[in-house]
């Protein structure tokens, strides 16, 4: 190293650091960020004074307008906060909610019609009951929700095309490295909002294997669109008017908790500083129709791809365990099902979270499969009457469960397939117990309020 290299004295080492720490707080950046910022100043002052430039594009004059607010100090986070609640409001309060409403329509008479037909063909009662109670209440539920899956993916790709996406990386890079990581690990982030199996993935690309484990353990937070079927049945049944601004709170508190947890591994499994991380910001330009378009058959095709695999097959098999006891015989009552035995056991845990209901702690179970299948799970055990069943607090309890609690099966064969069997096993119960006291926090709140 350098600083072995000059042989410093004790005072010249404790005079070098008081100067750094000095400067860091005199800049408010770190001495990675500060030594970064000053180099690209120095080349900047360099260029004004050498190169000659005949006339600056309007595409860069527009950016550098645009980028005084969206990138400015004081209001880039503010607008990016009021961006995706914009979003959120136009996604589950006007287009996509309109859009979904039509499509359950669809599906309800789809539902009847077979209903009908069945009955007058007199199929078996079993039979019957797995069609429209299993399949068309279970996946007819969760296949409602694509409008809304994909208009909101309509919007991020319209960020994400304009070139705004890169100014978000840019503008976090400060606030991540004051968690233990450098900007670099906003992308991997971001698509985590996506789906986390990619997500971590993508921290492959990252120089830092510290960067990179952090990163992983911290991306299940970002709230992955997986998850956005639950947020939207229950707050379009239990909170239509404040649609908007709780699904802007669902995921801001993922983020909190993220951010409280990466402080946590800072100290204590992470220890070190991050990469530094630079990077050339593009000019924003309109987004192209053929990615957009491109972006949103790829959605729609993965979001169909589960729903008629991974969410029709927990169905059925929910439906089954549900429907038969022990000895396999048809039960009335779902109490005495094979299902109620096997999640009562998980009932006392649950509890305290006024989540204590055997059909709620068996919608977590098949959520580890693929949180869709919540939904279905529920639609099914309450027999489409899930809204008339719990009431508003109990929703939001479930709600933050459901945001924090460990990530789906393929995302855990993720991250034992980059960290390790250790690793993924450690976040499945890490990740429980975080859900288990935020829910807890909600319960008590309600509680008191």
């Amino acid at each position: 190293m350098i600083l072995e290299q000059l042989k410093l004295t004790q005072n010249e080492e404790e005079m070098l650091e008081h100067i750094i720490l000095q400067m860091e707080h005199e800049r408010g950046l770190d001495k990675s960020a500060a030594i970064a910022d000053m180099r690209f100043s120095f080349i900047e002052k360099l260029c004004e004074q050498t190169v000659t430039k005949p006339k600056e594009s309007r595409e860069r004059i527009r950016s550098e307008k645009m980028d005084r607010i969206l990138t400015g100090k004081y209001t880039a986070i503010p607008c990016f906060i009021g961006i995706m609640a914009l979003v959120f409001y136009l996604t589950f309060n006007v287009i996509g909610a309109w859009l979904q409403g039509l499509l359950e329509l669809g599906i309800g008479a789809l539902s009847d019609i077979t209903d009908k037909a069945l009955s007058a063909s007199h199929v078996n009662e079993a039979l019957h009951d797995l069609v429209i109670h299993g399949i068309f209440e279970g996946v007819g539920s969760v296949l409602s929700f694509l409008p809304v899956i994909v208009t909101l993916f309509f919007f991020l790709s319209l960020m994400e095309d304009s070139g705004y996406i890169a100014r978000v990386a840019f503008f976090m890079d400060k606030l991540l490295r004051k968690i233990g990581l450098s900007g670099r690990s906003i992308v991997p982030m971001l698509i985590g909002f996506g789906c986390t199996v990619p997500a971590m993935m993508a921290t492959r690309t990252l120089p830092s294997e510290r960067d990179r484990k952090m990163t992983i353990l911290l991306t299940p937070f970002m709230s992955c669109t997986a998850k956005l079927p639950i947020y939207a049945f229950f707050v379009s049944a239990f909170f239509p008017r404040q649609g908007g601004l709780i699904m802007t709170g669902l995921y801001v508190l993922g983020i909190l908790i993220g951010i409280f947890a990466a402080f946590l591994y800072k100290s204590t499994l992470f220890r070190g500083e991050a990469v530094p991380f630079v990077m050339e910001l593009p000019n924003y330009r309109m987004p192209s129709a053929r990615n957009v378009v491109q972006l949103l058959w790829e959605k729609a095709k993965d979001f169909l791809q589960r729903a008629f695999s991974v969410i029709l097959i927990a169905t059925v098999i929910i439906w089954f365990l549900q429907s038969f006891d022990l000895h396999f015989n048809l039960v009335s009552d779902s109490q005495e099902s094979i299902l109620a035995m096997v999640a009562g056991w998980l009932v006392p845990v649950f509890a305290p979270l006024g989540l204590g209901d055997w059909k709620i702690c068996t919608s977590f179970i098949s959520g580890f499969m693929a949180k869709e299948s919540v939904v279905s799970t529920l639609e099914v055990l309450y027999g489409g009457s899930v809204a008339s069943a719990l009431s508003p607090l109990t929703a939001g309890s479930l709600l933050v469960f459901s945001l924090l609690y460990t990530p789906c099966v393929a995302a855990i064969a993720s991250v034992k397939r980059e960290l390790g069997t250790k690793w993924a096993i450690g976040m499945i119960f890490w990740q429980c117990a975080i859900a288990w006291i935020a829910a807890l926090i909600v319960r008590l709140i309600g509680l008191a309020v």
